[in-house]
């Protein structure tokens, strides 16, 4: 299982919304710079984002975004979700006998089951709340504290 940008990116603009106050709205440009992700994979992944339910999108000239619930009711899984589809590590643990003709006797599907719960279990036990990123990634790589705006919710 490899998981993608879209995931990484949706994450980590969700992580910085997280340790925003939940009415702060952020614009684009400051998730984007803060959090080093592409301009165009973050108007994709906030379009998804916002269709599941997990960001309020504000337009006009103070637009933007913020969380849509409080970060300590999001799951990763979910996040994952909104941007992929629903966390299946093989097709015959979705469809079983309509992908796979061996499905009845096969004797390694009970393996990747388990695996399976064992993840979407785990990821759906972590929130955005326990990984907010208040100063993003670029101010944690370069050692800078955020700036007191940041941090006082200002």
């Amino acid at each position: 299982m490899n998981v993608g940008r879209r995931v990484d990116y949706a994450v980590r603009a969700l992580a910085y919304l997280a340790a925003q106050p939940l009415d702060r709205v952020i614009g684009s440009r400051e998730i984007t710079q803060q959090q080093d992700i592409p301009s165009h994979y973050l108007s994709k992944i906030m379009k998804d984002l916002v269709a599941t339910g997990l960001v309020k999108s504000h337009v006009g000239c103070r637009g933007g975004f913020n969380l849509a619930k409080p970060a300590d009711a999001i799951s990763l899984k979910e996040v994952y979700e909104a941007v992929e589809k629903p966390l299946v590590l093989m097709e015959c643990l979705d469809k079983r006998e309509l992908s796979c003709p061996y499905d009845g006797v096969c004797t390694q599907i009970s393996v990747w089951d388990r695996a399976q719960s064992l993840l979407t279990n785990y990821l759906a036990g972590i929130s955005l709340g326990s990984i907010a990123d208040e100063g993003g990634l670029k101010s944690r790589v370069a050692g800078i504290r955020p700036p007191l705006f940041l941090s006082r919710g200002i």
